[in-house]
């Protein structure tokens, strides 16, 4: 069977409303966590979700400082470095056993990251942020000299180097998650074909969903550091 997502046309072009839907309930959920981990901030000894995101504010800075010299301590680039990664891994975490579904076959729920259009759009965002990062921190003659180092005949690789990053970032993370939900949906689709199977697939399907979850926290990490890499190079090219 083929399911389709239900559309709805916006100014002459076509969105998925699915997606719109997940991606609105992906940064609803972003915000509200940091917002109740920081909601009653202390300087005293932290707890509950305050002391989760000090502990992912830690985390991102220890990624920064593997990754950059100069501008590791930098709060703006901590601060969206955890915006990618929470919302990257609760979008992976939406990912459903099975397809939500109308009458007519259009999907209700599925993880956003499991659209190309997501990823892409999240990693097109990720190569122009770093252009404009590095515009701004090195000035734009300094900024535009580093594509032709350390030849300048190597001016027309760098500019095929900055689609190949939007592509293998993007795709990467949707063809991981794409592929786990297309799994999951398969097992689950096998386990309700009778009592018996329900039997023989729980125990993978329970397997393949802590799989899932551990893939996912994977995934927002891949993504996140080559994020922070591709922005060291624009913003330290001498690094």
């Amino acid at each position: 069977m083929k399911y389709k997502d239900p559309t709805f046309t916006f100014l002459g072009l076509e969105f998925s409303l699915t997606v719109v839907l997940m991606v609105t309930i992906t940064a609803a959920l972003t915000f509200a966590i940091a917002y109740a981990g920081a909601r009653q901030a202390q300087t005293g000894k932290p707890s509950g979700m305050q002391n989760f995101m000090e502990w992912m504010v830690e985390f991102i800075r220890g990624l920064m400082a593997s990754t950059m010299h100069v501008h590791q301590r930098n709060n703006q680039l901590v601060m969206l470095a955890l915006a990618f990664i929470m919302f990257i891994f609760i979008g992976n975490f939406l990912s459903i056993p099975f397809k939500i579904t109308t009458t007519n076959d259009y999907i209700l729920w599925k993880a956003p990251t499991s659209d190309a259009h997501v990823t892409l759009t999240l990693a097109t965002a990720v190569i122009v942020l770093s252009n404009i990062l590095g515009i701004r921190m090195l000035g734009f003659k300094d900024y535009f000299l580093h594509y032709f180092k350390p030849q300048g005949w190597q001016f027309p690789l760098h500019i095929i180097e900055e689609f190949a990053k939007t592509l293998t970032l993007g795709l990467r993370l949707f063809g991981n998650i794409f592929a786990k939900e297309t799994l999951a949906g398969m097992l689950a689709g096998a386990g309700v074909a009778s009592a018996v199977a329900v039997v023989i697939f729980a125990l993978p399907m329970i397997v393949w969903q802590a799989f899932g979850i551990f893939m996912g926290g994977i995934q927002a990490f891949v993504f996140t550091i080559l994020m922070l890499v591709y922005i060291a190079q624009k913003v330290e090219p001498d690094h």
